[in-house]
């Protein structure tokens, strides 16, 4: 008898501990599965609002104001609808969303709360402190890559043949598509054995992986290529008589920053006497 009383609670001893190692995984999977969606909410909370007075805006770019004298900086699309009364002075309230830029934020909607006090004639504007110099910077340089017409210039080497490379380029756009640029540019080079003048008639499309006005954007083109080419010891003087014509067809890829410089890799079809492999480092003002 007392063995069995033994074995008895030897059971209900062993049975506890069993029971609650079988249910602490559902315990466990439930504690998981509540923080997983509140993590997941947290990061599809993602939308912010900001009210706050105008200080500046462009074309793509607002700065607001609010009552703490904080600035916040914020990108919009070009298709977004700009309220009526939107101007330097508004009070407006924007909703946002991230960026991969913690200084920038996305603008969604836009709406003004109070008419700009200088919208009437004779309001002075009221004298306040410029925003910060890091905001109006980033600002700068957003907008300055929305221009229509951009200039820049590049360097780089060709790869078989070895030739180093100079050239000036343009960006045109957007055309077609919000994300389809024109890239003409014109590429000098020489190297040992070989000289090369190409004219380039590119186009580029923007990959929509991150937002248009980001930190960087990743892009790829193509476009025909008209090139001008010299091989040889002899006759190096700069003379289109001495270089022979083959056209082709330019396939690239590259990536570009905000502050305007660009990395970029470039091959050519067709033409047997240019570069296979072209490396190229540029910047766009």
């Amino acid at each position: 008898m007392n063995i069995t009383r033994q074995l008895r609670i030897l059971v209900v001893l062993c049975s506890g501990p069993a029971i609650s190692l079988l249910s602490s995984p559902r315990a466990f999977g439930q504690a998981t599965t509540s923080t997983e969606q509140h993590e997941k909410t947290e990061q599809h909370e993602v939308v912010g609002s900001v009210t706050g007075t105008v200080e500046t805006i462009g074309r793509q770019t607002i700065v607001v104001r609010t009552e703490d004298n904080q600035y916040h900086l914020f990108s919009f699309e070009s298709d977004i609808v700009r309220p009526k009364g939107l101007a330097r002075g508004a009070r407006v309230r924007v909703l946002s969303n991230e960026t991969d830029d913690p200084s920038v934020r996305l603008a969604t909607r836009i709406t003004v709360l109070e008419p700009s006090p200088t919208a009437q004639p004779g309001t002075p504007i009221p004298d306040v402190a410029p925003p910060p110099k890091e905001i109006s910077e980033t600002e700068r340089q957003i907008e300055k890559g929305v221009r229509r017409l951009q200039l820049g210039v590049r360097i780089g080497a060709g790869l078989d043949p070895e030739i180093f490379l100079i050239g000036v380029h343009a960006g045109i756009g957007p055309v077609f598509s919000r994300d389809f640029y024109l890239r003409p540019n014109v590429e000098f080079g020489f190297g040992e054995l070989t000289d090369m003048l190409a004219i380039n008639l590119e186009g580029a499309y923007r990959l929509p992986i991150n937002i248009r006005n980001g930190r960087w954007s990743a892009y790829v083109g193509a476009g025909p290529s008209l090139n001008f080419v010299h091989q040889g010891l002899e006759s190096r003087d700069v003379d289109f008589g001495n270089f022979t014509f083959e056209s082709g067809l330019n396939v690239f890829s590259g990536v570009r920053f905000r502050k305007g410089t660009f990395a970029e890799v470039k091959t050519n079809l067709w033409a047997h006497s240019v570069p296979t492999l072209r490396l190229i480092l540029g910047y766009t003002f």
